[in-house]
């Protein structure tokens, strides 16, 4: 997550339409849901944890980092590319200045005239592996995009995963890609972002920009018996940013960054109060142990579950 993004104002949609949205299927520009769509699949925490040494691996390969422009981003594209091809995938390499590199993947089928892309910010900062931030976003939606492979999905709409570059400069790679999209920017129905999923003194946040996406997270959170929040950690400061600016509803879920848990969170979320949700955010020990694997994995299946009824 980017701490140095300009924050853009965001407009929020009230708690009364968030309720219809739950309780009607009200939509927002994608229509409506099909409340007839396939449960999503759960999805093994085990093989995003293992996606995560990989990463961690990476790092400690490349100097320590997966930082733009450095051989250990590099090497990251080419690990996810991987697994994404040989699943059958289309990929795709978006290169921009500054040795940039976004890697997008199209699921084939739908229409790409109603799109649901899920992204999620690749690179980390030079002075750590940026397991946490933002390894854990990736592999979960790489882990859900190779559900989507193993399930042989045969969505309405079509779908699209995306990995940015240089979020930490700035949300660089994101901006690009939308700057390229040009009019097709209306055809991307909802864009899901994920940054900061596995975060050691977790928050269950829900992004608020559009009510129906925040319901969709919302009632799977209340499946679990687990009460969600807003965070203003998130405003303006991750991908989702770049899409919301251009017109294109947006949604995620994020763990926490360097804010501090309260008293009152800490009681409903089981976590420390008065300690960041991630002590080791932008630093070197953001590392294979600053995960709460039971967020991450939690997280994930909230990825799934938002992915198979939005793209139903």
């Amino acid at each position: 997550m980017n701490r140095t993004a300009k924050r853009r104002t965001l407009i929020a949609a009230s708690a009364s339409a968030a309720l219809a949205a739950s309780l009607l299927g009200a939509t927002g520009a994608y229509g409506a849901l099909d409340e007839s769509a396939a449960a999503a699949p759960d999805i093994p925490v085990a093989d995003v944890q293992q996606d995560l040494k990989e990463l961690q691996s990476i790092a400690d390969a490349n100097g320590g980092n997966r930082a733009h422009g450095q051989p250990g981003y590099k090497a990251s594209v080419e690990f996810i590319k991987g697994k994404l091809d040989k699943a059958g995938f289309e990929t795709k390499i978006q290169e921009f200045d500054g040795g940039g590199m976004n890697l997008v993947a199209d699921w084939p089928g739908g229409s790409e005239d109603e799109t649901v892309m899920v992204g999620a910010h690749l690179d980390s900062v030079e002075s750590g592996a940026g397991v946490n931030d933002n390894g854990s976003g990736s592999a979960g939606i790489l882990e859900v995009a190779l559900a989507v492979a193993d399930a042989k999905l045969e969505p309405k709409k079509h779908l699209r995963f995306a990995w940015w570059d240089a979020e930490e400069l700035g949300l660089v790679g994101s901006q690009h890609y939308v700057d390229s999209l040009g009019a097709d920017t209306e055809k991307i129905s909802t864009y899901l972002n994920f940054d900061m999923i596995g975060s050691p003194n977790a928050g269950h946040f829900v992004y608020d920009d559009d009510a129906t996406v925040q319901g969709i997270f919302k009632d799977y959170f209340k499946e679990k018996n687990i009460e969600t929040e807003t965070s203003s950690e998130v405003n303006g400061r991750s991908d989702h940013a770049s899409f919301a600016a251009a017109g294109v509803t947006v949604g995620g879920t994020f763990t926490g960054a360097g804010d501090t848990m309260s008293e009152e969170q800490a009681q409903k979320w089981d976590g420390k109060a008065g300690e960041s949700y991630d002590k080791c955010y932008h630093s070197e020990c953001d590392d294979t142990s600053n995960i709460n694997e039971k967020a991450l994995d939690l997280h994930t299946d909230g990825i799934a579950h938002a992915v198979w009824q939005l793209s139903s």
